[in-house]
């Protein structure tokens, strides 16, 4: 089993679209093996946002992010990080395949569409274990 990290951004929140959102990755049959909500300190979002924190857009990341609280899950299941990103859909979610998260829920405002896209998803297995670790303690995980 692999484990992965998603993050339910404000815009799920705002939308009432988080229990949707989790269902869908139940449905998927994925296990959640963590689970909280917080308004992200500023010092664990540039960590986690370290590859773009030096770009002119990341201020705009930063105070989206902490616009409201989040939900952060820590998820287990088989091959989980292709399977959540497809669930998922790409990033822009102006171009997210139909059916998609992203593409029924997110922004289809160009200029919002990389940032408002429901949730974050590690991108890889080694990612995944580097943020579950970022966002939950030991104690937090339940396997």
């Amino acid at each position: 089993m692999q484990r992965t990290l998603i993050i339910l951004k404000p815009d799920c929140l705002h939308a009432h679209l988080c229990g949707k959102v989790i269902a869908r990755f139940e449905q998927e049959g994925f296990e959640i093996i963590g689970c909280k909500m917080e308004v992200l300190p500023i010092d664990t979002l540039r960590l986690h946002y370290a590859h773009i924190a030096d770009k002119p857009f990341y201020p705009d990341v930063e105070k989206f992010m902490r616009s409201s609280p989040v939900i952060i899950l820590a998820l287990k299941g088989d091959d989980i990080v292709n399977r959540t990103r497809d669930i998922l859909g790409v990033t822009d979610c102006t171009l997210a395949a139909p059916g998609t998260l992203r593409a029924e829920y997110g922004s289809k405002d160009p200029k919002t569409c990389k940032m408002m896209n429901i949730a974050h998803a590690s991108d890889s297995l080694e990612t995944a274990e580097l943020e579950i670790k970022r966002f939950f303690s030991g104690e937090e995980l339940f396997e």
